[in-house]
């Protein structure tokens, strides 16, 4: 039986993710994939790339990994501004090779955002600055045709497991910032309510796919100074609480 290991959204926290790697490590997990978004923001970037480049691991791209990569940097925020100028130019040329989506065998899709663009949201629905689940109407629209047994997607941060028309959608929820604000597609705020590294666990069995959601504590102390020596209060406050405000 293969078990399978889904993190995304580390965004340079490498604390939380050695904490997740740990946890894997005892749970006997056989792969591990990654969803992307994996350097940005004032944490630890180059670390962080320099790690995920020596795992044997799938992985893919997120929105924040393409921006780095594809806008100029004259037009990067703050935490793709601060991620751009550590990395070195063999981990964005890394960072450039990898693909937007992939999958393992013909059961399991992976991406990021949604299957056609990474920085859009699948399972969340912002509306009049709150954050409510997609209805199935909406989601089957965001899945745009596009079937598998298992889709597993990133990017808002919030752990979820989704079942529809026979397709289990798994979004592990991010290992590295458990709360952010976003202005797009309008003001709003993710947030969890808890520190901890989050990762999912996906196993198959005779009766079908099965997801667990996983929170892991670590050492969340040292990202919230990491953030707070690189003048980003923001970033703090959501590492130290998962919450935006507190």
């Amino acid at each position: 039986m293969t078990r399978i290991a889904v993190i995304g959204d580390i965004h340079g926290n490498l604390p939380a993710l050695h904490a997740v790697v740990e946890d894997i490590a005892r749970r006997g997990i056989d792969v591990v994939v990654n969803l992307g978004d994996h350097a940005s923001g004032p944490l630890w970037p180059q670390e962080t790339v320099a790690f995920l480049m020596q795992q044997e691991w799938l992985q893919i791209a997120g929105n924040c990994d393409r921006q780095l990569v594809q806008q100029a940097p004259a037009n990067h925020g703050a935490s793709d501004r601060f991620a751009f100028e550590r990395l070195t130019i063999e981990q964005r040329r890394w960072l450039m090779r990898l693909p937007t989506t992939g999958s393992l065998s013909d059961d399991v899709l992976l991406f990021h955002g949604t299957p056609s663009d990474d920085s859009a949201y699948l399972l969340e629905v912002v509306a009049h600055r709150q954050v409510r689940l997609v209805r199935h109407s909406e989601l089957l629209q965001r899945l745009g045709g596009v079937a598998a047994q298992v889709m597993l997607c990133g990017h808002s941060h919030l752990p979820r497991i989704v079942r529809i028309s026979g397709t289990l959608i798994i979004n592990p929820g991010s290992i590295g910032l458990p709360a952010y604000e976003h202005s797009q597609p309008e003001p709003h705020a993710m947030e969890t309510g808890a520190p901890d590294a989050r990762y999912a666990v996906l196993e198959q069995f005779h009766h079908g796919w099965q997801g667990l959601l996983v929170a892991v504590p670590y050492d969340h102390h040292a990202a919230v100074e990491q953030a707070r020596r690189n003048a980003r209060p923001d970033w703090a406050c959501g590492l130290l609480t998962g919450y935006v405000i507190t």
